[in-house]
């Protein structure tokens, strides 16, 4: 199991954040990484450009986490439309900016790529990052999948190339977000049974609007338990109600969780410290 010192060994708390599109936001985010760092997360973690656009806007986001706030930062790098050259060049600029560790992903399909160029890309699988990465010396994390990932056939399989991934040398594993603890239970289960001996962050993902369902499922495939579709129609006519209903269901959670002993709660946060301090103050 890593030692990393910032890997939870007691239930830690971190957050995700995604670059702004426009550059006109970026002091906003800065004042939302101010504040998280109010919080003492273990990390904080910076979404990816699916075609690599925000790669340098990940970069400099990651090494203020890193160099100013000092906190852990961690880089999200998805290798669906990297080369070899990319990847290298990545790696330095990462290292030249004093970034210590990496999510390795696939990520989906650049809108600009043919399916025939992502058929036949360079790094298939975030898998052929890893030992690239940790020989050049950067702490790895993974992605997992509680409810498997929808091009699997099945949870066997995936959990087939998860260990895979592990044997590259990932370090951790960030789940994909769950509304069903449950389900995190019985795949902690398999993976144990799989033989996977590395902490798993469990992803979180408050739900404060009616709209953040549509976009949440098409994005994770995520489950609906019908605790939440009794909420959502229960606060759909009140925008407030419903925000304040779905930040005390993320703390529920997360309090579930801990009693249950996982690793770490990661969460995603939508750049919205609002929501994060919310959630904590809850617990």
């Amino acid at each position: 199991m890593n030692t990393q010192p910032f890997l939870s060994s007691n239930q830690s708390i971190s957050f995700e954040i995604f670059p702004p599109k426009k550059w006109e936001s970026f002091p906003n985010l800065y004042e939302t990484l101010d504040s998280l760092k109010q919080l003492n997360p273990a990390f904080i973690s910076c979404t990816y450009g699916a075609n690599g656009s925000n790669s340098k806007k990940t970069a400099e986001i990651v090494s203020y986490i890193q160099n100013q706030l000092q906190i852990e930062g961690i880089a999200h790098l998805t290798c669906a439309a990297l080369t070899k050259e990319s990847f290298l060049s990545t790696i330095k600029t990462f290292q030249e900016m004093g970034i210590h560790s990496v999510l390795a992903l696939r990520g989906d399909k650049p809108q600009d790529m043919t399916e025939e160029a992502f058929a036949s890309r360079t790094y298939q699988h975030p898998s052929e990052l890893i030992p690239e990465l940790k020989a050049a010396g950067f702490t790895v994390a993974a992605a997992c999948y509680p409810e498997k990932h929808y091009e699997a056939a099945s949870m066997e399989e995936d959990l087939h190339y998860l260990k895979h991934k592990v044997e590259q040398g990932a370090d951790f594993l960030i789940s994909q977000l769950f509304f069903d603890n449950d389900i995190f239970y019985r795949f902690l289960d398999e993976t144990d049974k799989a033989g996977i001996r590395v902490p798993i962050e469990a992803g979180i993902m408050p739900i404060t609007s009616a709209k953040m369902i549509g976009n949440t499922i098409n994005l994770s495939g995520a489950s609906i338990p019908k605790k939440m579709t009794d909420l959502l129609a229960k606060y759909q006519d009140n925008p407030e109600d419903l925000r304040k209903a779905g930040i005390e269901y993320a703390a529920d959670q997360i309090r579930d969780l801990q009693a249950h002993s996982v690793s770490g709660i990661h969460i995603y946060t939508m750049n919205n410290a609002k929501t994060a301090q919310d959630i904590l103050g809850l617990l």
